[in-house]
């Protein structure tokens, strides 16, 4: 696939867009002022693979607690801000990399103008966020409902309002809970600027149905080479949001970091309880920095030619096993010890 191209923007320490790799976001779900929780969630994320957090700051007590937790953790910390200008100014103030703001509601002109000039002194990028549920009442009129080619305009009009302020240090984002909406919108604003974006199916849902959707199309448009930053939101565990966003970049063949699984799906000729090994084996190697694939097959017979792409795999029988290597059996032994066979073997890779 060929990388959209779009402009370079820096995000505290991180960078965006050109050919940098597509970086993974999330979002904390305490409040704010609880430093101690979201330092802990950010510590977390950050060792399960999140490169962008962002928090809310909806008033002055939580910006003084995005400054302290800013602190403490080590990647780039974007404030997200909702109507109050004076917040998206505080967050600035205490250590914001990139705030994310609605320009259309931010207060008016005067006061997105005060909000700009402090983001040109610090060289602070700006997420312009449009959503299907904030769109403005006459583009919904206009278009006969929600549509993508409304959510296009709206955020070409907001982008407008800063490049008028005479700054260009912008991130776009385009949401939507509707996925073929989402991704005709997305589609139609690469075409349109070259800014990087950040793509995500908003209010996507559960663990479940949420990474259904987002897999289906962060997957349409990371193929097309759209997306500089992602987001698979979810409701539950910020971790799982991770966990889902690494495998949809891994699929792609957009990272190459961690340890791939793959596994067969089970059928009658299964004799070992192949379901609770895979789901072993993914959390085993879940730490190990190693760039291969690991397949867990549960038939003895097949196994090992399916499993031939994989680098290292293991397959069960009726009580025993195989360790395999690149489709060729290395090691026959019991079902019993298939677990500490790959184990030991993860251990001494080289």
């Amino acid at each position: 696939m060929v990388r959209r191209k779009t402009r370079e923007i820096k995000i505290g320490d991180a960078v965006i867009g050109n050919n940098n790799p597509v970086l993974i976001q999330s979002m904390c779900n305490y409040p704010t002022e609880n430093i101690e929780k979201n330092v802990e969630q950010i510590i977390a994320l950050e060792k399960a693979g999140c490169e962008i957090i962002r928090l809310t700051v909806p008033d002055p007590e939580a910006a003084r607690a995005f400054g302290e937790i800013k602190k403490r953790v080590h990647i780039p910390c974007v404030a997200d801000i909702h109507f109050d200008y004076k917040m998206a100014i505080a967050a600035m103030e205490n250590g914001a990399d990139k705030i994310r703001i609605n320009p259309g509601n931010i207060g008016g002109k005067e006061k997105l103008s005060e909000v700009v000039k402090v983001a040109k002194e610090r060289n602070i990028p700006i997420r312009v966020g449009v959503n299907s549920g904030s769109l403005e009442k006459d583009i919904v009129s206009k278009y006969n409902g929600v549509t993508a080619k409304g959510l296009v305009e709206s955020a070409l009009d907001k982008v407008r309002m800063i490049e008028d302020e005479n700054y260009e240090n912008i991130v776009i984002s385009i949401k939507s809970s509707n996925v073929p909406m989402c991704v005709e919108a997305y589609e139609m604003i690469s075409e349109k600027t070259d800014y990087p974006l950040h793509v995500g199916i908003t209010e996507a849902g559960t663990i479940y149905s949420g990474n259904i959707k987002s897999a289906v199309g962060l997957g349409i448009l990371l193929h097309e080479g759209i997306g500089d930053t992602i987001r698979v939101s979810l409701t539950g565990d910020p971790l799982e949001e991770i966990k889902s966003a690494k495998m949809i970049l891994r699929s792609l063949g957009l990272r190459k970091d961690g340890v791939e699984v793959i596994s067969c799906p089970t059928c009658g000729r299964t004799k070992i309880d192949l379901i609770g090994l895979a789901n072993k084996v993914e959390d085993m190697v879940k730490d190990y920095p190693l760039n291969i694939k690991v397949a867990v097959m549960g038939c003895i017979v097949n196994g090992p030619g399916e499993a031939k792409e994989a680098d290292i795999g293991i397959a069960g029988g009726i009580n025993e096993g195989l360790l395999i290597k690149k489709g060729k059996v290395v090691k026959k032994l019991p079902q019993s010890e298939l677990l500490n066979a790959l184990k030991y073997e993860l251990d001494n890779w080289s």
